[in-house]
């Protein structure tokens, strides 16, 4: 399967783009898994159908990271810019966790080259009261209480980092430092972006995980009704990431909403 890689001047900063396998093209954005997910079985089905465009987001991977880009909201207006380089028109966008924080980004701003938008245990509004706990802290809390929050079964969030290598590491804690400064204040949210969830009018679907403990069933769906006439829909037996704990009822979902 054809896989290629290349850097973009975007705003400044070169940005890491991986375009991979043939057909309509497909925006995927990535989790802050996202070191973890570029081989997994759901990539390569996408990309069996589609040609898939997997930007990597500023502090990601190779992606340059200036000291001016410190929101999910700086980065959206960065891959609008993406958008427009690369001359995408009427593609549907898959967005999985924090990515489908800085899709719902995007949309807000414009989603006139957006055909449907997939959105995936995303986080990005406050739905509760200022007391209430939308997302799970899952920066201070304990690993184990951690990890049974992001999946079904813990045992699949275990990750062999002896087999990588000294660069593939740095790529993992650059990530985790990158997701923790784009999200930490305000924390996994953006005060605004509930009140101009509205703005998003394209055919939307709202996958989650039954059992995600890091932002619950019930958030996903008070999310999705944020936009009009989008679906909402539950995959059993996987947490915050449906893609990777249940690949197939996953894929089952997204391909029978693309068509």
């Amino acid at each position: 399967m054809s896989s290629k890689t290349q850097f973009y001047p975007i705003q400044g900063l070169q940005m890491e783009v991986e375009r991979r396998g043939a057909g309509k093209p497909l925006l995927l954005l990535l989790s802050e898994e996202a070191a973890f997910e570029h081989d997994a079985p759901f990539i390569s089905e996408l990309a069996s159908k589609h040609e898939l465009i997997i930007p990597q987001p500023p502090g990601f991977g190779k992606s340059e990271r200036p000291d001016w880009v410190s929101s999910p909201d700086d980065i959206a207006y960065m891959y609008l810019d993406l958008v427009e380089t690369l001359g995408l028109k009427n593609i549907p966008v898959v967005g999985l966790s924090l990515g489908g924080y800085i899709a719902a980004q995007m949309a807000i701003k414009d989603d006139s080259f957006i055909s449907k938008l997939v959105m995936v245990d995303s986080f990005g509004v406050k739905i509760g009261g200022p007391f209430d706990r939308d997302v799970q802290d899952i920066w201070t809390s304990h690993p184990d209480k951690v990890a049974a929050w992001k999946w079904a079964d813990p045992a699949n969030g275990k990750r062999d980092l002896s087999a990588r290598s000294e660069d593939e590491l740095s790529i993992v804690a650059r990530n985790i430092e990158s997701f923790a400064r784009f999200c930490w204040e305000p924390y996994m949210h953006d005060p605004k972006l509930k009140v101009r969830m509205h703005r998003v009018k394209v055919p939307s679907l709202f996958i989650w995980g039954a059992r995600d403990g890091v932002v619950s069933p019930d958030y996903g769906k008070a999310y999705s009704q944020l936009v009009a006439g989008s679906k909402f829909v539950t995959i059993a037996n996987a947490g915050h990431y449906p893609h990777l704990e249940q690949p197939a009822a996953f894929l089952k979902e997204v391909n029978a909403f693309l068509g």
